[in-house]
Protein backbone atom coordinates (compact mmCIF):
# COMPACT_ATOMS: atom_id res chain seq x y z
CA UNK A 1 0.00 0.00 0.00
CA UNK A 2 1.19 3.55 -0.79
CA UNK A 3 2.06 5.41 2.42
CA UNK A 4 -0.81 7.61 3.56
CA UNK A 5 -3.21 6.30 0.90
CA UNK A 6 -6.02 3.92 1.83
CA UNK A 7 -7.15 1.29 -0.70
CA UNK A 8 -10.31 3.40 -1.23
CA UNK A 9 -8.23 6.51 -2.00
CA UNK A 10 -6.11 4.53 -4.46
CA UNK A 11 -9.21 3.20 -6.22
CA UNK A 12 -10.79 6.66 -6.44
CA UNK A 13 -7.47 8.06 -7.73
CA UNK A 14 -7.29 5.40 -10.44
CA UNK A 15 -10.89 6.05 -11.50
CA UNK A 16 -10.29 9.79 -11.83
CA UNK A 17 -7.04 9.24 -13.70
CA UNK A 18 -8.65 6.84 -16.18
CA UNK A 19 -11.79 8.91 -16.81
CA UNK A 20 -12.11 11.33 -19.71
CA UNK A 21 -14.91 13.27 -17.96
CA UNK A 22 -15.32 14.43 -14.35
CA UNK A 23 -16.03 11.47 -12.04
CA UNK A 24 -19.20 11.97 -10.01
CA UNK A 25 -20.00 10.93 -6.44
CA UNK A 26 -22.52 8.45 -7.83
CA UNK A 27 -19.86 6.81 -10.01
CA UNK A 28 -17.47 6.52 -7.07
CA UNK A 29 -20.21 5.18 -4.79
CA UNK A 30 -20.75 2.31 -7.25
CA UNK A 31 -17.02 1.62 -7.34
CA UNK A 32 -16.15 1.86 -3.63
CA UNK A 33 -17.45 -0.45 -0.88
CA UNK A 34 -20.87 0.53 0.54
CA UNK A 35 -19.51 1.46 3.97
CA UNK A 36 -17.15 4.09 2.52
CA UNK A 37 -17.95 7.81 2.81
CA UNK A 38 -17.12 9.02 -0.71
CA UNK A 39 -16.94 12.68 0.34
CA UNK A 40 -14.42 11.85 3.09
CA UNK A 41 -12.30 9.79 0.71
CA UNK A 42 -12.30 12.60 -1.86
CA UNK A 43 -11.48 15.26 0.74
CA UNK A 44 -8.48 13.20 1.89
CA UNK A 45 -7.39 12.55 -1.69
CA UNK A 46 -7.71 16.21 -2.69
CA UNK A 47 -5.69 17.22 0.39
CA UNK A 48 -2.97 14.68 -0.46
CA UNK A 49 -2.67 16.13 -3.98
CA UNK A 50 -2.79 19.80 -2.91
CA UNK A 51 1.01 20.33 -2.74
CA UNK A 52 1.66 18.37 -5.95
CA UNK A 53 1.93 19.44 -9.59
CA UNK A 54 -1.54 18.14 -10.32
CA UNK A 55 -4.58 18.63 -8.12
CA UNK A 56 -7.92 16.91 -7.83
CA UNK A 57 -10.61 19.55 -8.26
CA UNK A 58 -14.38 19.55 -8.54
CA UNK A 59 -15.64 20.60 -11.96
CA UNK A 60 -18.71 19.73 -13.97
CA UNK A 61 -20.35 18.00 -11.01
CA UNK A 62 -17.45 15.61 -10.39
CA UNK A 63 -13.72 15.32 -9.76
CA UNK A 64 -10.93 15.63 -12.28
CA UNK A 65 -7.16 16.05 -12.31
CA UNK A 66 -6.01 19.56 -13.19
CA UNK A 67 -2.62 21.24 -13.33
CA UNK A 68 -1.82 23.13 -10.14
CA UNK A 69 -2.77 26.80 -10.74
CA UNK A 70 0.71 28.11 -9.88
CA UNK A 71 2.30 25.88 -12.57
CA UNK A 72 -0.08 26.66 -15.43
CA UNK A 73 1.88 29.72 -16.69
CA UNK A 74 5.09 27.69 -16.97
CA UNK A 75 3.34 24.91 -18.88
CA UNK A 76 1.94 27.31 -21.47
CA UNK A 77 5.48 27.56 -22.86
CA UNK A 78 5.63 23.86 -23.74
CA UNK A 79 2.07 22.54 -23.90
CA UNK A 80 0.10 23.32 -27.03
CA UNK A 81 -3.13 24.99 -26.02
CA UNK A 82 -6.31 23.99 -27.81
CA UNK A 83 -7.41 26.34 -30.55
CA UNK A 84 -9.53 29.16 -29.24
CA UNK A 85 -13.13 29.37 -30.34
CA UNK A 86 -13.94 32.24 -32.70
CA UNK A 87 -15.64 35.25 -31.10
CA UNK A 88 -19.00 34.43 -32.68
CA UNK A 89 -18.87 30.90 -31.22
CA UNK A 90 -18.06 32.30 -27.76
CA UNK A 91 -20.96 34.76 -28.08
CA UNK A 92 -23.31 31.96 -29.09
CA UNK A 93 -22.05 29.76 -26.23
CA UNK A 94 -22.54 32.57 -23.69
CA UNK A 95 -26.10 33.15 -24.91
CA UNK A 96 -26.90 29.45 -24.69
CA UNK A 97 -25.35 29.20 -21.21
CA UNK A 98 -27.36 32.11 -19.85
CA UNK A 99 -30.66 31.49 -21.69
CA UNK A 100 -30.86 27.71 -22.07
CA UNK A 101 -32.70 25.98 -23.43
CA UNK A 102 -32.98 28.31 -26.41
CA UNK A 103 -33.47 28.04 -30.16
CA UNK A 104 -31.22 29.29 -32.92
CA UNK A 105 -33.74 32.06 -33.67
CA UNK A 106 -33.62 33.19 -30.03
CA UNK A 107 -29.81 33.22 -30.16
CA UNK A 108 -29.94 35.36 -33.32
CA UNK A 109 -32.41 37.77 -31.71
CA UNK A 110 -30.18 38.23 -28.66
CA UNK A 111 -27.02 38.58 -30.76
CA UNK A 112 -28.69 40.88 -33.24
CA UNK A 113 -27.04 39.04 -36.13
CA UNK A 114 -27.53 35.86 -38.14
CA UNK A 115 -25.89 32.65 -36.92
CA UNK A 116 -24.41 30.17 -39.35
CA UNK A 117 -24.86 26.44 -38.95
CA UNK A 118 -21.05 26.17 -38.90
CA UNK A 119 -20.97 27.94 -35.54
CA UNK A 120 -23.43 25.51 -33.96
CA UNK A 121 -21.57 22.60 -35.57
CA UNK A 122 -18.27 23.82 -34.06
CA UNK A 123 -19.82 23.98 -30.58
CA UNK A 124 -21.35 20.52 -31.08
CA UNK A 125 -18.02 19.06 -32.28
CA UNK A 126 -16.30 20.45 -29.19
CA UNK A 127 -18.97 18.85 -27.00
CA UNK A 128 -19.94 22.21 -25.46
CA UNK A 129 -23.63 22.19 -26.47
CA UNK A 130 -26.23 19.52 -27.09
CA UNK A 131 -29.85 19.39 -28.27
CA UNK A 132 -32.26 19.60 -25.31
CA UNK A 133 -35.47 18.72 -27.14
CA UNK A 134 -37.73 20.74 -29.40
CA UNK A 135 -39.77 23.86 -28.74
CA UNK A 136 -43.54 23.42 -28.94
CA UNK A 137 -44.00 26.05 -31.66
CA UNK A 138 -44.57 25.79 -35.41
CA UNK A 139 -41.62 24.09 -37.06
CA UNK A 140 -40.58 22.58 -33.70
CA UNK A 141 -37.09 24.16 -33.64
CA UNK A 142 -34.29 22.49 -31.70
CA UNK A 143 -33.60 23.75 -28.19
CA UNK A 144 -29.90 24.05 -27.29
CA UNK A 145 -28.21 23.73 -23.91
CA UNK A 146 -24.73 23.33 -22.49
CA UNK A 147 -23.08 20.03 -21.55
CA UNK A 148 -20.98 18.76 -18.63
CA UNK A 149 -17.97 19.29 -20.94
CA UNK A 150 -18.87 23.01 -21.02
CA UNK A 151 -18.79 23.09 -17.22
CA UNK A 152 -15.46 21.26 -17.11
CA UNK A 153 -13.94 23.47 -19.85
CA UNK A 154 -14.74 26.61 -17.86
CA UNK A 155 -14.01 25.15 -14.41
CA UNK A 156 -17.61 25.27 -13.17
CA UNK A 157 -19.52 22.79 -11.02
CA UNK A 158 -22.91 23.99 -12.21
CA UNK A 159 -24.50 26.87 -14.09
CA UNK A 160 -25.20 28.81 -10.89
CA UNK A 161 -21.46 29.55 -10.78
CA UNK A 162 -21.64 31.60 -13.99
CA UNK A 163 -20.92 35.27 -13.29
CA UNK A 164 -24.01 37.42 -12.88
CA UNK A 165 -24.75 39.76 -15.77
CA UNK A 166 -24.14 42.81 -13.58
CA UNK A 167 -20.62 41.52 -12.81
CA UNK A 168 -19.76 41.29 -16.50
CA UNK A 169 -20.96 44.62 -17.85
CA UNK A 170 -18.36 47.39 -17.97
CA UNK A 171 -20.32 49.91 -20.06
CA UNK A 172 -24.11 50.18 -20.00
CA UNK A 173 -25.64 48.13 -22.82
CA UNK A 174 -26.99 49.81 -25.92
CA UNK A 175 -30.39 48.89 -27.33
CA UNK A 176 -28.96 45.94 -29.30
CA UNK A 177 -27.39 44.46 -26.16
CA UNK A 178 -30.30 44.93 -23.78
CA UNK A 179 -31.17 41.20 -23.91
CA UNK A 180 -27.58 39.91 -24.14
CA UNK A 181 -26.10 37.87 -21.28
CA UNK A 182 -22.62 39.33 -21.40
CA UNK A 183 -20.65 42.20 -22.93
CA UNK A 184 -19.30 39.86 -25.60
CA UNK A 185 -22.52 40.04 -27.64
CA UNK A 186 -22.11 41.75 -30.99
CA UNK A 187 -23.85 45.05 -31.86
CA UNK A 188 -26.87 44.66 -34.14
CA UNK A 189 -25.18 46.08 -37.22
CA UNK A 190 -22.17 43.76 -36.95
CA UNK A 191 -22.41 40.70 -39.19
CA UNK A 192 -21.18 37.32 -38.03
CA UNK A 193 -17.46 36.85 -38.56
CA UNK A 194 -16.36 33.34 -39.37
Amino acid sequence: MVEGFTPEMRLAEAAIFAATQPVTTRMLAKLLPEYVDVEAVMAALAAAYEPRGVNIVTVGGGWQFRTAPDLAPALRKVVELPRRLPRVAMECLAIIAYHQPCTRTEIEEIRGAALSQNTLDLLLENGLITPKGRKETPGRPTLWGTTPAFLAQFGLNDLRELPKREELLIDPPGPALAAAPAPTAAPAQEAEQE
